[in-house]
């Protein structure tokens, strides 16, 4: 996943009323702009100026050329002077592609001794724009609308999210979820309607037998292992009771070899995420947590026991951060700790957890694990950082799929958990545990969940506006009363939706 192979195109609305030499600033302003956002250095997807439209041919050609343009993955659109909304709904009809309306003006502040009508009429884009915004909710069109000049850090930003969330979104439109097994043990919260899915948010789910897996490990040579071996003794702090000659160094090597087939039999497929089953665990030594942990951090989306859906908004996730700081991880709630107003959840799972959020330098270490049935596999023992970051999940409703957000605040353990040899947590959902823990519960939240330190809710709030899903966030404002509520009226609105569709 490379931001430098995509593009976003701008397109500008205008017409031909106020004659030729008007149709030229316009393209002259237009060109300074797009120059303006692609040299500030804050977009991470180039900008590409399609010109200005002036008719309903024009508008409709654009946009549906940018739906067979592989590498344009959204449109930005400027009225810069007022450009009938009419001629673009043939457009708008045909647009495949997320939008983001750009509400700006070239020049930043009013010349006040230089103002005449003819820069009025030139430069209207307080009129033009709200001509344009009109047509698109009257159409029923998700959008993002960024207001400010276009040079403000501020707007930028917000075009910069915008992008990120764009690529993320092209990049689950051809999504490949591998699914080693399938749900485990009758859970709800992790199934869910894969044909749904594919359609409104581009997931495609494929089962394999873990046999199949077997196969491409049969096939990894003891030069494989030793070469990714070595890497585990470069970049981890390796157990003394894991190193060469030691009880447990077969089991690092048997890690290894999984790891290696894993990510061959992920990149022959054309995979982004994957998830494990670990009631079925033929023919492989143990369960591979080490490889989902390493495979994780370079950007495959994971999700245990069959969690489809979690698998593949971590990659989609993981997209958006992509270049930012902090990291992304699949996590698991697990045990409360009551404290007052310091209560928390110790986040974790039995090994996956991806050591990108971490400032340590993870530990390798080999403990048995009392589930699964197999040998004692291999993991990666750390604690995630300090900090401020959003836990996801993606749910079926039924009727539609929800997106659930929390708010939450990475804490430092009180004290160090040295029976517990897993990479670990410790968060206060925001705004502390009683109203987020029943937050999350009213809507129907799952226990598993994406989590992202780069992120903000800005994204999550952008990537539903895109995937037409409802969105629910659970924040410092958050209160139960409130919170129902909003549930309430959401059912409402989809139940109403769907009669009428």
């Amino acid at each position: 996943m490379d931001f430098k192979d995509l593009e976003v195109w701008f397109v500008t609305g205008a017409q031909l009323l106020y004659g030729g030499d008007a149709v030229i600033a316009v393209d002259s302003h237009s060109t300074q702009i797009v120059k303006g956002l692609n040299d500030a250095g804050a977009l991470p997807v180039k900008v590409v100026y399609k010109g200005t439209a002036n008719s309903s041919a024009e508008v409709e050609k654009i946009f549906k050329d940018a739906n067979n343009n592989t590498k344009c993955i959204g449109i930005v659109t400027w009225m810069h002077t007022f450009s009938p909304a009419k001629m673009w709904i043939k457009g708008l009809q045909n647009s495949r592609k997320p939008l983001l309306h750009l509400h700006t003006q070239f020049n930043k502040e009013i010349p006040w001794s230089e103002i005449d009508m003819d820069f009025m009429n030139l430069n209207q884009s307080a009129h033009g724009d709200r001509e344009f915004g009109h047509i698109v909710s009257r159409m029923r069109k998700n959008r993002k609308v960024v207001v400010g000049h276009w040079s403000d850090p501020k707007v930028q930003d917000r075009i910069a999210v915008w992008q990120r969330v764009a690529a993320a979104w092209a990049d689950a439109q051809n999504m490949t979820i591998i699914r080693f097994g399938d749900n485990m043990n009758n859970v709800a919260v992790t199934d869910g309607d894969k044909l749904e899915a594919e359609i409104r948010l581009g997931y495609h789910c494929d089962y394999y037998g873990i046999g199949d897996l077997a196969e491409y490990q049969a096939k990894v040579t003891d030069g494989d292992i030793d070469a990714l071996v070595a890497e585990y003794d470069k970049k981890y702090i390796v157990a003394d009771n894991c190193k060469k000659g030691t009880a447990n160094y077969n089991q690092v090597r048997e890690a290894a070899r999984i790891e290696t087939a894993l990510r061959r039999f992920l990149k022959d497929k054309g995979a982004k995420a994957f998830t494990t089953n670990f009631n079925a665990l033929h023919d492989v030594n143990q369960l591979f947590g080490l490889a989902c942990q390493r495979l994780m951090a370079e950007g495959y989306g994971f999700g245990a026991e069959g969690d489809w859906k979690t698998a593949a908004l971590l990659r989609t996730m993981w997209v958006m951060a992509k270049g930012l700081p902090g990291g992304t991880s699949f996590l698991e709630d697990y045990t409360y700790h009551f404290k007052g107003e310091k209560s928390a959840i110790l986040q974790s799972h039995m090994l996956e957890v991806s050591p990108e959020i971490t400032a340590q330098k993870p530990r390798l270490e080999v403990h048995p694990l009392g589930i699964g049935g197999k040998a004692d596999p291999a993991r990666l023992v750390f604690t995630a950082h300090p900090g401020t970051g959003i836990a996801a999940t993606i749910v079926d409703m039924g009727n539609r799929f929800r997106m659930i957000v929390n708010n939450v605040d990475v804490i430092e353990p009180e004290a160090a958990l040295p029976k517990l040899p897993v990479a670990s947590a410790l968060w206060i959902p925001q705004p502390n545990l009683e109203i987020g823990a029943a937050a999350w519960i009213l809507a129907g939240g799952t226990h598993h969940t994406s989590f992202s330190y780069a992120l903000t809710n800005e994204y999550m709030e952008d990537y539903a506006d895109i995937a037409d899903i409802e969105l629910v966030t659970i924040d410092k404002n958050t209160t139960v009363n409130s919170f129902k509520f909003e549930l309430k009226v959401n059912e409402v609105y989809y139940l109403l939706n769907k009669s009428l569709i």
